[in-house]
């Protein structure tokens, strides 16, 4: 590639990131539904037409925030199961848990944006599923890294029948390897759980119920631990 092809290629991932930056900013003002290209075209001080070239729509726009705020969670939490790969599996829950708290934490506006409540008239692409998936990764190798290294003949904390037709096997049998079906389904509730407790205390429907939320959280992520590891864990 020529050094001018390079410094072009260069700028345009540069304005790209600046576009992003500065509607993260005004979605912290004034909420994603409220979000346009017209509004960040203004706020960057340049004529609309400019914005088109980089984001078509305003979903394409909204589409490329999703996807780097997934990425980012994602990643959050794969550093954090690193830390402790070779670790007792209820503290990497605890680790991991913990890191998918403190990132929504320092990044509300964006964990609004993905977790929060539908923007109206968008409909998100294919294309952000891989982005969506890798936290969720992260927790069903927590929970199949478990099964695996458990006693034979262990069974789940409680057994009860799964129904045919209920989970999507495919996916659950890919990730999550020799996992009964009864953990399978229960590992849902734990993914559901972690959120909602991260959504209950940003969005503050905790406060007149919940008083200390850091030991809170340490009794749920428990409680999920005992859901869905083998009883000898």
């Amino acid at each position: 590639m020529s050094d001018v092809r390079r410094s072009r290629a260069e700028a345009r991932v540069h304005q790209i990131e600046t576009i992003k930056s500065t509607s993260r900013r005004l979605m912290a003002k004034s909420g994603a539904p409220a979000l346009s290209l017209r509004e960040v075209a203004r706020e960057m001080g340049l004529v609309s037409s400019a914005i088109y070239r980089y984001f078509p729509t305003r979903d394409d726009l909204l589409t490329a925030l999703i996807v780097d705020a997934y990425n980012d969670l994602g990643a959050s939490a794969e550093r954090a199961m690193a830390r402790c790969v070779e670790g007792d599996p209820r503290r990497r829950l605890h680790v991991v848990a913990g890191s998918i708290r403190r990132w929504a934490k320092r990044n509300p506006h964006e964990y609004a944006l993905i977790y929060g409540s539908p923007i109206p008239g968008y409909d998100a692409p294919e294309l952000t599923i891989a982005a969506a998936t890798r936290v969720t990764l992260v927790l069903a190798t927590i929970v199949a890294d478990a099964w695996r290294g458990a006693e034979k003949g262990v069974r789940a904390v409680v057994d009860v029948p799964i129904h045919d037709g209920m989970l999507e096997r495919r996916g659950f049998e890919r990730v999550m390897p020799g996992v009964p079906d009864v953990t399978r389904a229960r590992a849902i509730i734990v993914w559901s759980q972690i959120f909602g407790f991260v959504s209950f205390e940003l969005f503050g429907h905790y406060k007149g119920s919940v008083r200390n939320t850091n030991r809170y959280f340490d009794f749920v992520v428990d409680e999920m631990a005992n859901l869905v590891l083998p009883t000898s864990v």
